[in-house]
């Protein structure tokens, strides 16, 4: 099981600021996830392709291909701000 060290680590890493009353929950959900993966581990997954999505994806984007450009003056047109022919944008704050 994760104990309150591991826990408080993770946390650190991850910038989270854990109550006390956080801790022990956080131990025992960690344990489970790492419960999981190590069950996961198990497997024999020797052959199996890697995949990224359950079912198979066909056509979900358009062939990266060059093509021309939008014209400055017609993409510049809908602009709110415009300066040294490009958008005007805020500048940031310090």
């Amino acid at each position: 099981m994760i104990g309150r060290d591991e826990v408080l680590y993770v946390a650190a890493l991850a910038r989270l600021e854990l109550r006390e009353d956080e801790i022990e929950p956080m131990a025992a959900e960690l344990s489970a996830v790492v419960g999981h993966i190590e069950k996961m581990s198990e497997l024999d997954i020797d052959g199996v392709e890697p995949t990224s999505h359950v079912v198979a994806v066909t056509g979900a984007l358009r062939a990266d291909e060059p093509r021309s450009c939008l014209p400055r003056d017609v993409a510049l047109s809908q602009a709110p701000a415009v300066a040294d022919d490009g958008f005007l944008v805020p500048s940031p704050q310090a």
